[in-house]
């Protein structure tokens, strides 16, 4: 017989239909982020899929969120549309009304590109939920193309902000509203493009979303969205429960804002009690002048992040699965930046470095889940100016994936975004055909990877010819000088890095945070971060690094000074050296 659980008011609970439940309601945001992406304009989001979508409660409680989508959104949509609501009241909206929004203070998305589409759904004539998705847009104004430069220094220079408004009143878009707002941005028509999408990802949530009730009851689905919350509580509780308790402490830097070259500490300290996490950052540096600064929702989503991807890759994330964790930041601090410090940039490098210092303090509480370092910055490039090709501005933004960095049975993947992003790569084929660039190499850098018993993934390279006049240049990057770290023997990876040739044919190396003009027919050449490895490189099975020399990844000079392999002029495998001179090595480290 199936158990029923008791749920609100004391009505049962069936746990099949629970999963049914369950399921429908994740599928509404699966589908609203697939609209999003096939009627988007832009590359960044048809192609690169920087989007996210969820679905809400009727009192603003995130329940589901799509599985296409970046963990970074997913953690900062639920206080956007808790803001959305504060700003403009539930009793004021009507059926078919559509809010944006872009500006992370007080609390909201993580930087003014992240535009928030939330629209309420209506049922029998009242609100029952609300469906939201982000996008980042590729232009929202401000001092450079692509809105996330560097050499800023307050939140105005950013771009433009757009606090909660209507941008659609009973299904009729606010045309005056959208022509003030694309009137500011350099790239208008991709703006138009994308916004309409997002409006109409939200309809199609709507519609799903009214469907179930009318399927299946609105009580019942309002009863079965505050279930699946408590499900996700109850399991992500006893997985802390089963967890060593105490407190466990890490800190890491980033290598200055763009302004100055002070490093940067972020610290925390983890404390696992019965059925609660504590995430307490007050120890990290004060507020930077550059654009690094970070709001506590962004800190709070990589929190979650973390702890739902080490305890319980599968739980069903939703309000209910944020419960048992708290996270503390000071105020003035670098991760609670007052009004108006600049933090545009915050969502590529310091929000990546928030993951790094959680996994270091995790892996004295599950070693055995942890990766180490994967390359610590989403890597950003943003091209912008007038295409000659067609006269108008343009602007390629595009985050370059790097190594993952090693786990306890797996080498870590090559030339992919890590943690708090999801995003694909533009084909170069798009590249190509819509900007005035010319793509001459694009692969992966040999020796990046941190070796270990499990290395970690290569970082990758891409070269760039500049065919525009004048184009702007931001790259937002790290780990240019501090190598991601490796574990438990494993050697830290091989940092990144970025260079322009000139047309004179003098080589300049740029720095991990700049903006600046490119002249026409320089080439560019950014190369990201490896991954750290895992394990002692002496204990790595000799096959594989055999494979690795023969794939061009290591040479053979590597293979025998870091993993002590000995290969034959056939590339095959000595084994009878190798294990001798692994030996040696592994007895004198004892």
């Amino acid at each position: 017989m199936i158990k029923k659980d008791v749920g609100v008011g004391g009505t049962k609970v069936d746990p099949v239909t629970l999963q049914i439940m369950t399921n429908a309601i994740y599928s509404v945001a699966d589908e609203m982020v697939a609209a999003l992406i096939r009627t988007s304009y832009s590359t960044n989001i048809k192609d690169r899929r920087d989007c996210s979508g969820a679905v809400f409660t009727r009192e603003g409680e995130i329940v589901a969120q799509g599985e296409i989508g970046t963990p970074l959104h997913l953690g900062v949509m639920l206080p956007a549309v808790q803001t959305a609501l504060q700003a403009i009241p539930p009793e004021t909206l009507q059926p078919d009304d559509d809010i944006i929004m872009n500006t992370p203070y007080p609390e909201g998305p993580g930087h003014l590109n992240d535009m928030a589409a939330i629209s309420p759904v209506f049922y029998e004539g009242e609100v029952v939920g609300y469906v939201a998705n982000m996008a980042h847009h590729v232009d929202m104004g401000g001092f450079a193309p692509g809105s996330m430069p560097f050499g800023v220094w307050e939140h105005y220079q950013e771009g433009l902000q757009v606090p909660p408004v209507k941008i659609s009143k009973r299904g009729r878009l606010d045309a005056e509203l959208v022509r003030l707002i694309s009137f500011n941005l350099r790239t208008p028509v991709e703006f138009k493009g994308d916004l309409a999408a997002q409006v109409a990802a939200n309809n199609v949530g709507e519609k799903r979303l009214q469907a179930l009730m009318g399927k299946y009851g609105k009580q019942t689905v309002l009863l079965y969205m505050t279930e699946l919350m408590n499900y996700s509580e109850r399991r992500i509780s006893s997985a802390i429960q089963r967890l060593p308790k105490g407190s466990f402490s890490f800190e890491d830097y980033l290598e200055g804002d763009g302004i100055s070259t002070d490093r940067i500490a972020l610290r925390v300290t983890v404390t696992v009690r019965d059925s609660e996490i504590l995430a307490d950052f007050s120890e990290s540096d004060p507020q930077v002048l550059g654009p690094l600064n970070c709001r506590p929702p962004s800190v709070k989503a990589c929190v979650y992040y973390v702890i739902k991807a080490l305890l319980d890759p599968g739980l069903p994330p939703n309000l209910g699965a944020f419960r048992p964790i708290r996270v503390i930041t000071r105020p003035g601090t670098l991760l609670e930046a007052q009004h108006p410090g600049a933090l545009c940039n915050a969502n590529i490098i310091t929000t990546q470095r928030i993951v790094d210092v959680l996994m270091g303090a995790f892996l004295n509480i599950v070693p055995e889940r942890v990766c180490a370092a994967c390359s610590g910055t989403m890597n950003l490039l943003n091209i912008g100016g007038r295409n000659p090709r067609t006269g108008a501005l343009f602007n390629y933004v595009e985050t370059y994936g790097g190594g993952q960095g090693a786990l306890i049975d797996r080498d870590g993947t090559s030339a992919v975004q890590s943690h708090m992003t999801n995003t694909r790569n533009a084909p170069v084929e798009v590249i190509e055909s819509t900007y005035p660039l010319l793509i001459r190499d694009y692969s992966l850098v040999p020796e990046s990877a941190g070796p270990g018993r499990f290395r970690g993934g290569y970082g990758m390279k891409r070269e760039f010819e500049i065919l525009g006049d004048r184009l702007t240049v931001t790259l937002s990057s790290d780990r240019f000088e501090l190598a991601p770290w490796g574990v438990f023997g494993g050697a830290g990876a091989r940092s990144g890095s970025c260079t322009v040739i000139h047309t004179d044919g003098s080589v300049e190396r740029l720095g991990s945070k700049i903006t600046r003009t490119v002249e026409k027919g320089s080439r560019l050449t950014s190369v990201t971060p490896g991954g750290g490895g895992w394990g002692n490189p002496c204990e790595r099975p000799p096959e594989r690094v055999r494979r690795d020399v023969i794939d061009g990844l290591i040479s053979r000079e590597s293979a025998l000074e870091i993993y002590g392999v000995v290969l034959n002029d056939d590339l095959t495998v000595n084994e009878v050296v190798t294990a001798q001179r692994r030996t040696q090595r592994l007895e004198a480290l004892e």
